[in-house]
Protein backbone atom coordinates (compact mmCIF):
# COMPACT_ATOMS: atom_id res chain seq x y z
CA UNK A 1 0.00 0.00 0.00
CA UNK A 2 1.29 3.48 -0.86
CA UNK A 3 2.09 6.07 1.78
CA UNK A 4 -0.69 8.11 3.34
CA UNK A 5 -0.43 11.65 1.94
CA UNK A 6 -0.87 14.19 4.73
CA UNK A 7 -1.69 17.90 4.72
CA UNK A 8 -0.85 19.70 7.97
CA UNK A 9 -3.12 22.68 8.68
CA UNK A 10 -1.75 24.77 11.56
CA UNK A 11 -1.36 28.54 11.85
CA UNK A 12 1.67 28.58 14.18
CA UNK A 13 4.76 27.98 11.99
CA UNK A 14 6.83 26.24 14.67
CA UNK A 15 3.94 23.99 15.69
CA UNK A 16 3.20 23.19 12.03
CA UNK A 17 6.85 22.29 11.53
CA UNK A 18 6.76 20.02 14.58
CA UNK A 19 3.60 18.24 13.39
CA UNK A 20 5.12 17.74 9.95
CA UNK A 21 8.30 16.35 11.50
CA UNK A 22 6.28 14.01 13.73
CA UNK A 23 4.31 12.78 10.73
CA UNK A 24 7.47 12.06 8.76
CA UNK A 25 8.74 9.89 11.62
CA UNK A 26 5.77 7.51 11.34
CA UNK A 27 6.27 4.75 8.78
CA UNK A 28 3.79 4.84 5.92
CA UNK A 29 3.04 8.57 6.10
CA UNK A 30 4.38 11.46 4.04
CA UNK A 31 3.71 15.19 4.29
CA UNK A 32 2.60 16.69 0.98
CA UNK A 33 1.92 20.17 2.26
CA UNK A 34 1.72 22.54 5.22
CA UNK A 35 -0.99 25.22 5.29
CA UNK A 36 -1.15 28.09 7.78
CA UNK A 37 -4.72 29.22 7.03
CA UNK A 38 -8.06 27.86 5.89
CA UNK A 39 -7.67 29.61 2.53
CA UNK A 40 -4.25 28.08 1.95
CA UNK A 41 -5.53 24.65 3.01
CA UNK A 42 -8.47 24.84 0.60
CA UNK A 43 -6.13 25.81 -2.23
CA UNK A 44 -3.71 22.97 -1.50
CA UNK A 45 -6.54 20.45 -1.28
CA UNK A 46 -7.66 21.56 -4.73
CA UNK A 47 -4.17 21.21 -6.19
CA UNK A 48 -2.76 18.09 -4.51
CA UNK A 49 -3.68 14.50 -3.82
CA UNK A 50 -4.32 14.33 -0.07
CA UNK A 51 -5.53 11.35 1.97
CA UNK A 52 -5.47 12.83 5.46
CA UNK A 53 -5.69 16.34 6.92
CA UNK A 54 -4.27 17.13 10.37
CA UNK A 55 -6.51 20.06 11.20
CA UNK A 56 -6.18 22.77 13.82
CA UNK A 57 -9.52 24.35 14.70
CA UNK A 58 -8.29 27.89 15.34
CA UNK A 59 -7.09 29.46 12.08
CA UNK A 60 -6.42 33.15 11.34
CA UNK A 61 -9.02 33.43 8.56
CA UNK A 62 -11.73 31.17 9.92
CA UNK A 63 -12.55 28.14 11.99
CA UNK A 64 -11.49 24.60 11.17
CA UNK A 65 -15.15 23.57 11.22
CA UNK A 66 -15.85 26.10 8.47
CA UNK A 67 -13.14 24.55 6.33
CA UNK A 68 -14.58 21.11 7.05
CA UNK A 69 -18.09 22.25 6.17
CA UNK A 70 -16.90 23.61 2.82
CA UNK A 71 -14.95 20.44 2.08
CA UNK A 72 -17.95 18.22 2.71
CA UNK A 73 -20.27 20.52 0.76
CA UNK A 74 -17.89 20.20 -2.18
CA UNK A 75 -17.95 16.41 -1.97
CA UNK A 76 -14.40 15.98 -0.64
CA UNK A 77 -13.92 12.58 1.00
CA UNK A 78 -10.53 13.34 2.54
CA UNK A 79 -10.13 12.00 6.09
CA UNK A 80 -9.53 14.45 8.93
CA UNK A 81 -7.87 14.16 12.33
CA UNK A 82 -8.41 17.20 14.55
CA UNK A 83 -5.16 18.30 16.21
CA UNK A 84 -6.22 21.16 18.41
CA UNK A 85 -6.33 22.76 21.84
CA UNK A 86 -10.16 22.95 21.66
CA UNK A 87 -11.40 20.89 24.61
CA UNK A 88 -15.11 21.64 24.95
CA UNK A 89 -17.44 18.70 24.38
CA UNK A 90 -19.64 20.65 21.96
CA UNK A 91 -16.65 21.25 19.71
CA UNK A 92 -15.88 17.53 19.71
CA UNK A 93 -19.50 16.71 18.86
CA UNK A 94 -19.56 19.19 15.97
CA UNK A 95 -16.20 17.99 14.69
CA UNK A 96 -17.40 14.39 14.59
CA UNK A 97 -20.63 15.50 12.88
CA UNK A 98 -18.50 17.08 10.15
CA UNK A 99 -16.50 13.92 9.57
CA UNK A 100 -13.52 14.11 11.93
CA UNK A 101 -12.51 10.50 12.61
CA UNK A 102 -9.97 11.07 15.42
CA UNK A 103 -9.42 13.94 17.84
CA UNK A 104 -6.04 14.75 19.42
CA UNK A 105 -5.85 17.46 22.09
CA UNK A 106 -2.76 19.64 22.43
CA UNK A 107 -0.31 19.39 24.05
CA UNK A 108 0.68 15.80 23.37
CA UNK A 109 3.77 13.63 23.16
CA UNK A 110 5.12 11.98 20.03
CA UNK A 111 3.97 8.50 21.21
CA UNK A 112 0.41 9.84 21.53
CA UNK A 113 0.62 11.40 18.06
CA UNK A 114 2.08 8.24 16.55
CA UNK A 115 -0.64 6.13 18.17
CA UNK A 116 -3.36 8.18 16.43
CA UNK A 117 -1.68 7.81 13.04
CA UNK A 118 -1.21 4.08 13.59
CA UNK A 119 -4.90 3.73 14.47
CA UNK A 120 -5.75 5.52 11.24
CA UNK A 121 -3.31 3.35 9.27
CA UNK A 122 -4.95 0.20 10.67
CA UNK A 123 -8.35 1.54 9.63
CA UNK A 124 -7.14 2.26 6.08
CA UNK A 125 -5.49 -1.15 5.73
CA UNK A 126 -8.62 -2.96 6.82
CA UNK A 127 -10.80 -0.80 4.59
CA UNK A 128 -8.51 -1.43 1.64
CA UNK A 129 -8.55 -5.19 2.21
CA UNK A 130 -12.33 -5.39 2.61
CA UNK A 131 -14.50 -6.90 -0.14
CA UNK A 132 -16.97 -4.74 -2.07
CA UNK A 133 -19.75 -5.86 0.26
CA UNK A 134 -18.96 -6.24 3.94
CA UNK A 135 -20.67 -8.08 6.77
CA UNK A 136 -21.22 -6.75 10.27
CA UNK A 137 -18.10 -8.20 11.86
CA UNK A 138 -15.96 -6.58 9.16
CA UNK A 139 -17.57 -3.19 9.78
CA UNK A 140 -17.05 -3.61 13.54
CA UNK A 141 -13.43 -4.58 12.94
CA UNK A 142 -12.70 -1.53 10.77
CA UNK A 143 -14.35 0.93 13.11
CA UNK A 144 -12.86 -0.85 16.12
CA UNK A 145 -9.38 0.07 14.90
CA UNK A 146 -10.32 3.71 15.55
CA UNK A 147 -11.55 2.96 19.07
CA UNK A 148 -8.38 1.57 20.66
CA UNK A 149 -7.52 3.57 23.78
CA UNK A 150 -4.19 5.38 23.35
CA UNK A 151 -3.75 6.99 26.76
CA UNK A 152 -3.33 5.33 30.12
CA UNK A 153 -6.38 7.10 31.54
CA UNK A 154 -8.66 5.66 28.84
CA UNK A 155 -7.56 2.07 29.46
CA UNK A 156 -8.84 -0.40 32.03
CA UNK A 157 -7.11 -0.01 35.38
CA UNK A 158 -3.62 -1.51 35.41
CA UNK A 159 -3.05 -1.35 31.63
CA UNK A 160 -0.75 1.17 29.98
CA UNK A 161 -0.77 2.60 26.47
CA UNK A 162 2.90 1.73 25.96
CA UNK A 163 2.39 -1.95 26.77
CA UNK A 164 -0.81 -2.04 24.73
CA UNK A 165 1.05 -0.91 21.63
CA UNK A 166 3.78 -3.46 22.31
CA UNK A 167 1.10 -6.15 22.36
CA UNK A 168 -0.42 -4.82 19.13
CA UNK A 169 2.99 -4.82 17.43
CA UNK A 170 3.50 -8.49 18.35
CA UNK A 171 0.01 -9.40 17.15
CA UNK A 172 0.58 -7.64 13.83
CA UNK A 173 3.62 -9.80 13.18
CA UNK A 174 2.70 -12.85 11.05
CA UNK A 175 1.03 -15.21 11.58
CA UNK A 176 -0.93 -12.75 13.73
CA UNK A 177 -2.05 -15.28 16.35
CA UNK A 178 -0.88 -15.46 19.97
CA UNK A 179 -1.96 -17.08 23.20
CA UNK A 180 -1.63 -15.32 26.55
CA UNK A 181 1.33 -17.56 27.32
CA UNK A 182 3.10 -16.59 24.09
CA UNK A 183 2.41 -12.88 24.51
CA UNK A 184 3.61 -13.02 28.12
CA UNK A 185 6.95 -14.36 26.90
CA UNK A 186 7.27 -11.55 24.35
CA UNK A 187 6.30 -8.84 26.86
CA UNK A 188 8.31 -10.42 29.68
CA UNK A 189 5.19 -10.23 31.83
CA UNK A 190 2.89 -12.59 33.68
CA UNK A 191 0.36 -14.64 31.75
CA UNK A 192 -2.45 -12.89 33.64
CA UNK A 193 -1.21 -9.46 32.52
CA UNK A 194 -0.83 -10.58 28.91
CA UNK A 195 -4.36 -12.01 28.95
CA UNK A 196 -5.75 -8.68 30.19
CA UNK A 197 -4.25 -6.87 27.19
CA UNK A 198 -5.55 -9.52 24.81
CA UNK A 199 -9.01 -9.42 26.36
CA UNK A 200 -9.08 -5.63 26.04
CA UNK A 201 -8.23 -5.90 22.34
CA UNK A 202 -10.96 -8.50 21.95
CA UNK A 203 -13.46 -6.22 23.70
CA UNK A 204 -12.79 -3.39 21.21
CA UNK A 205 -13.01 -5.75 18.25
CA UNK A 206 -9.39 -5.92 17.12
CA UNK A 207 -8.77 -9.58 17.90
CA UNK A 208 -10.96 -12.66 17.91
CA UNK A 209 -10.80 -15.56 20.33
CA UNK A 210 -10.69 -19.23 19.41
CA UNK A 211 -9.55 -22.47 21.00
CA UNK A 212 -6.26 -24.06 20.02
CA UNK A 213 -6.22 -27.83 20.42
CA UNK A 214 -3.07 -29.88 20.65
CA UNK A 215 -1.33 -32.26 22.99
CA UNK A 216 -3.02 -33.98 25.88
CA UNK A 217 -3.76 -30.91 28.00
CA UNK A 218 -6.63 -28.48 27.99
CA UNK A 219 -7.16 -26.37 24.84
CA UNK A 220 -5.52 -22.95 24.89
CA UNK A 221 -7.30 -19.72 23.99
CA UNK A 222 -5.60 -17.98 21.09
CA UNK A 223 -6.16 -14.41 19.92
CA UNK A 224 -6.07 -13.59 16.22
CA UNK A 225 -5.35 -10.09 14.94
CA UNK A 226 -8.32 -9.31 12.72
CA UNK A 227 -6.26 -8.50 9.63
CA UNK A 228 -4.86 -12.01 9.89
CA UNK A 229 -8.35 -13.52 9.71
CA UNK A 230 -8.31 -16.33 7.14
CA UNK A 231 -11.75 -15.65 5.73
CA UNK A 232 -15.07 -13.89 5.93
CA UNK A 233 -17.93 -14.78 8.19
CA UNK A 234 -20.95 -15.52 6.00
CA UNK A 235 -23.82 -13.09 6.25
CA UNK A 236 -27.00 -14.51 7.72
CA UNK A 237 -29.33 -12.26 5.82
CA UNK A 238 -29.84 -9.25 3.61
Amino acid sequence: MSNVRVLVVEDEPLVAEAHAAYTSRVAGFEVVGVAHSATEAARMLGEREVDLVLLDMYLPDGHGLGLLRNLRAGGALVDVIAVTSARDAEMVRRAVAHGVILYLIKPFTFPMFRAKLEQYADYRRQLGAAPDEVVQDEVDRMLGSLRVATSDGALPKGLTAERLHEAIDHLRTPPGVLSARELAEKLDSSRVTARRYLEHLADVGLVTRSLRYGGSGRPEVEYRWQQASPGRTPSSGA
